[in-house]
């Protein structure tokens, strides 16, 4: 009979244990947080959503990182984690932005405002990538004991930010005109529609004038 038996983790082990609950919890608050900053300029619930399913794919960049370098994931590695949520955001934030400039300044549709941003800003978003990778490059390769303890971080910020960047120029447009679609199909219902056509007439009054 095991009634009344019970156990716990102490020492070390409970220490990582509760700095893991912590850093859980602050993640969730970031997240929340970064939800709230972004909906309020785009004012809009779903767009968002959409910066920020570039999330996921940078945890999962910065596992096969870990992977690739023959590195265990460590509690060093999940601080790269929670930093690496902030960083893989910026690449989709532009390209969403600028899909929603040239919607309203230039009066385009969703798939051709999205071939618009994707042009547009494919060389910023590589480019901004690619540098923050080289950056941490030389941390990633250093074979310094010294500095090991901080290489599992630059492997989750480096790696997470360079696959991240590979699925936003795919995913994001993609769930962008997904979003779109959805609207347009509730805006037959309730003629949300009306709102978009108002930004686009002060574009065509103007050339139509002239």
């Amino acid at each position: 009979m095991t009634r009344g038996l019970s156990f716990s983790f102490e020492g070390e082990n409970r220490r990582q244990a509760e700095t893991m609950d912590a850093l859980t919890r602050g993640f969730i608050i970031a997240l929340i947080v970064i939800y709230a900053l972004l909906a309020v300029p785009f004012k809009s619930y779903a767009h968002p959503i959409v910066v920020m399913s570039a999330i996921p794919f940078g945890i999962v960049g910065a596992l096969l990182g870990h992977l690739f370098m023959g590195y265990g994931l460590s509690m060093i590695s999940m601080f790269g984690v929670v930093a690496l949520g902030g960083v893989v955001v910026n690449d989709s934030l532009v390209l969403v932005d600028t899909t929603n400039r040239a919607r309203r300044e230039d009066g385009l549709s969703p798939l051709e405002a999205v071939h618009y941003a994707a042009r547009r800003r494919l060389r910023p978003i590589f480019l901004t990538s690619i540098t923050t990778f080289l950056g941490l490059a030389p941390m990633i390769v250093e074979t310094s004991m010294h500095a090991r303890f901080l290489i599992p971080m630059a492997i989750s910020l480096g790696f997470g930010v360079m696959f991240s960047t590979l699925i936003i120029l795919l995913l994001v447009p993609a769930l962008y005109l997904i979003v779109e679609d959805a609207k347009a199909l509730v805006g037959i219902k309730s003629h949300a529609g009306e709102d978009e056509l108002d930004l686009v007439a002060p574009t065509k009054g103007p050339a139509g004038a002239g």
